[in-house]
């Protein structure tokens, strides 16, 4: 997703009310010491599942806003990002400060592409993330589409330590809903955990225990694969499923392969 920016209003008064919404925090979930999922009460306008809005606060003079994914699904009648503290990020280590009932600004417009109506229906859809970058998927995962488009779901989370495997409740949940269709392949980097794949997606793909974890392979003729996070990950999957056959998903040339980076 797009790094912070700075704007120029430097007062609530300047701020453009056709872009932007004043919202209020109704929780501050902290998973980690860095990693958090914001809960807001904002009037924006409908989203899709997979979309991101943004957050802004007026810091040092400066409006300074960043995007992030709506975790929550499009019914909901809160909205929720799921984040993490950037050393030296003026915006991010504002909003892990953020207690119920204070304000935050919100956009009133969404935007984004990694969405289930970009791409087309097949037997299995593949949602490979790293870190907060999983949130998209959720959002999309809260909705009946998929469950109703695709035979198998596959929803892989990469993280560096076991601790940052975020919504294991929801995902829980989801497993019990749809425990035919729903696989969860968590993939911890830097430590062993019972359960996970200790390592990386790429290599979890090329060396077969993806494969072996799902019981199922990543091919152009079965697979829509959805990449959400790292942009390293993003590029070196992307030329690995490439390399199968997979081809970037394309508006006037539809392939298997959607994309979306974190920073």
């Amino acid at each position: 997703m797009a790094t912070s920016t700075t704007e120029t209003p430097k007062t609530k008064a300047s701020i453009d009310p056709r872009r932007w919404v004043e919202g209020r925090v109704i929780a501050n979930h902290h998973w980690t010491e860095q990693l958090y999922s914001l809960r807001v009460e904002a009037p924006v306008e409908p989203f899709e599942a997979g979309q991101f809005g943004r957050l802004g606060l007026i810091i040092n003079d400066e409006f300074v806003a960043r995007s992030y994914s709506f975790v929550n699904s499009p019914q909901e009648s809160y909205l929720e990002f799921y984040s993490i503290t950037v050393p030296d990020g003026p915006l991010s280590n504002r909003l892990v400060k953020l207690e119920p009932n204070d304000a935050v600004w919100v956009s009133r417009k969404a935007a984004g592409f990694l969405t289930l109506s970009q791409i087309q229906t097949t037997d299995n859809l593949w949602m490979l993330s790293t870190g907060t970058a999983i949130g998209p998927f959720l959002s999309i995962l809260q909705t009946e589409e998929p469950w109703q488009r695709f035979s198998r779901i596959v929803l892989a989370h990469s993280v560096r330590t076991a601790e940052e495997l975020a919504y294991q409740d929801l995902i829980e949940t989801l497993r019990q809903r749809h425990p035919q269709q729903f696989t969860m392949v968590p993939l911890v980097s830097r430590e062993d955990h019972e359960g996970a794949i200790r390592g990386r997606i790429t290599t979890a793909i090329a060396d077969g225990l993806m494969a072996q974890y799902t019981g199922l392979t990543i091919d152009a003729e079965s697979s829509q694969v959805m990449l959400c996070g790292n942009p390293d990950m993003v590029r070196d999957t992307t030329a690995l499923l490439k390399e199968r056959g997979l081809k970037e998903n394309r508006r006037r040339d539809p392939g298997q392969i959607s994309v979306e980076r974190y920073w």
